[in-house]
């Protein structure tokens, strides 16, 4: 059997593995800001709960300083 690849062979053998490279680094790179949006979002949403506690601590603060005074 002869063990001869054909240029168009190597150019297909090429091709595929450049497109699957390509696809690779696509899927980490995704992963990637897929894991930086959520941690975004979660540090977002905890700082607004947050907030939302201080807030909530400064009207009770207020309505008490009110009756005692």
């Amino acid at each position: 059997m002869n063990d001869h690849l054909s240029r168009a062979e190597i150019a297909k053998d090429a091709l595929q593995h450049t497109v699957e490279a390509g696809a690779e680094t696509v899927a980490a790179v995704s992963g990637i800001l897929t894991t930086a949006v959520r941690d975004v979002a979660r540090a977002v949403g905890e700082f607004a709960t947050e907030m939302f506690e201080i807030r909530e601590a400064a009207r009770r603060a207020s309505e008490e300083n009110r009756l005692e005074g």
